[in-house]
């Protein structure tokens, strides 16, 4: 069962990321936690990819935009084998392949760079472009968070993929509604985010981000007329209580003691979920 198989690599990679978060004791611990469940069904239900051959040219393109969400991809690409799960150990350690904030030229399976936000989307309008005149029929997955949404940037892109057709290119918001300097809403508000995507030229679905079944469902609609984005409305901190309702979110501080009891209410919470 498709669904099965996400759900349960999502939990795992869950884990990683508390383990990794304890190695820092702080983090972007919440993003990577609300996030799992997309960063799952990518990985372990859509990607074309070989994992001893993570350059391989037929593969699909991921582009983590989101630099900071760095820990919850390394996540991903250990549970697709394409970084070994003991290496998660070195995450944010000096020589590490693993910082903190996404490099392409350190860790395999990074297809891009992170940092200043906004620059994903035009680099993924870019790539599904080039592949298009190449003739690769590889689709490229672009990552990106609802703060993005404030650059404009990112819809000069958005513009430039309808222009284009780019019906290779698929966008994923995470719509936590939560950013650096506070409440997304508070910053700047960009609701009616679906009808600004549509207005661009995409085929747009908007679904809960923390619902496996939702997300596979929401691929299996993709458009092959236009470039598609799928909206994923999450939680930060999903899976675990007692980060899920920490005021402080955005960059999390999390006590030596506390760690064990995130990993002890993700188990908990995961048990009652079907096979």
């Amino acid at each position: 069962m498709r669904a099965a198989k996400v759900r349960d690599a999502a939990y795992r990679m869950r884990h990683h990321v508390l383990n990794m978060g304890e190695a820092q004791g702080q983090g972007y611990v919440g993003q990577a936690l609300g996030a799992a469940d997309m960063l799952a069904t990518v990985y372990a239900d859509q990607l074309r990819f070989r994992a001893d051959d993570p350059d391989w040219d037929g593969r699909d393109r991921f582009l983590l935009s989101t630099g900071h969400y760095a820990i919850g991809l390394y996540a991903a690409l250990a549970e697709a084998g394409i970084v070994d799960v003991a290496e998660l150990d070195t995450y944010g350690s000096d020589e590490s392949r693993l910082p903190m904030s996404g490099m392409a030229s350190y860790t395999p399976g990074m297809e891009i760079s992170g940092g200043s936000l906004g620059h994903g989307l035009p680099v993924a309008v870019g790539m599904a472009l080039g592949l298009r005149h190449q003739g690769n029929g590889a689709r490229v997955l672009n990552f990106l968070s609802d703060g993005e949404l404030d650059e404009g940037s990112t819809w000069e892109a958005a513009m430039g993929a309808s222009h284009h057709g780019l019906t290779n290119l698929t966008a994923m918001v995470d719509i936590n509604a939560l950013q650096a300097d506070g409440p997304t809403a508070g910053v700047l508000r960009t609701e009616p985010v679906p009808d600004k995507w549509a207005a661009c030229g995409w085929h747009v679905q908007r679904v809960d981000g923390n619902d496996v079944q939702a997300l596979l469902d929401a691929f299996d609609r993709i458009s092959t007329e236009a470039p598609s984005v799928i909206l994923c409305d999450t939680k930060v901190g999903k899976g675990v209580p007692l980060l899920e309702t920490r005021e402080k979110a955005h960059f999390m501080r999390i006590d030596a003691d506390e760690w064990q009891i995130c990993r002890d209410q993700l188990t908990a919470g995961y048990q009652g979920v079907p096979a």
